[in-house]
């Protein structure tokens, strides 16, 4: 039986700072989302809206592991499916479809979980001290007023 259960996604969730989890196995990916170019559409008759679905899509950080891995048709199998399962109408074994997909393409927190698929950190935020917070109405009436 493999670690962790007996079912999928049992016990704790993997942690990128462990060492029992595998951190050197966690995929970075950038923070600015994918700079490549995003494929061409795959599937056929494609509407207004699935072209910016995809667009969108291709700029997410997830984008760089689905180029790499040609993932092109199952990102625009779910696009299609996303955009049926939003209209009003749409049967509930659609949605279910589609979150599932979600899932298997990392574009769920869990989905990504399972890819170890982590985002690089904005390491200059992170050292930017916070802004100070007036304690008082006084006080921050002086900060408005200068005094």
């Amino acid at each position: 039986m493999a670690s962790g259960g007996a079912r999928m996604r049992s016990g704790p969730a993997p942690d990128p700072g462990s060492f029992r989890s595998g951190a050197k196995d966690w995929v970075t990916l950038p923070a600015e989302g994918f700079t490549g170019t995003a494929p061409d559409f795959p599937l056929p008759s494609a509407l207004g809206a699935e072209m910016d679905l995809w667009a969108e899509l291709w700029r997410k950080p997830q984008a760089v592991m689905w180029d790499k891995l040609g993932m092109k048709y199952q990102i625009a199998a779910y696009v299609r499916a996303f955009l049926e399962s939003v209209e009003a109408g749409a049967v509930s074994g659609l949605k279910t479809a589609v979150l599932r997909m979600e899932g298997e393409l990392g574009l769920s927190l869990p989905g990504m979980t399972s890819f170890h698929w982590k985002f690089s950190e904005d390491e200059v935020a992170t050292r930017r001290p916070a802004p100070k917070v007036a304690s008082s109405a006084r006080s921050r009436l002086k900060a408005v007023s200068g005094e």
